[in-house]
């Protein structure tokens, strides 16, 4: 029967599990245009970025 070698600590037990609890990405709501987009990323539908257009969108 297969025995572990040494004891497995708390902190790589507990890192070990904490993937489990992975939650999925937040986004954050444009202050242009109201849609919703990634968090510090430029809107994908309105090209805007802290407050300024930054490329052209796609509906501009």
């Amino acid at each position: 029967m297969a025995v572990p070698k040494k004891k497995t600590s708390k902190s790589r037990r507990n890192m070990r599990r904490s993937h489990d609890a992975l939650t999925g990405s937040a986004y954050a709501e444009c202050s242009n245009c109201g849609e919703l987009h990634r968090p510090h990323h430029v809107c994908t539908s309105c090209g805007h970025y802290d407050g300024r257009e930054v490329v052209e969108g796609a509906a501009a």
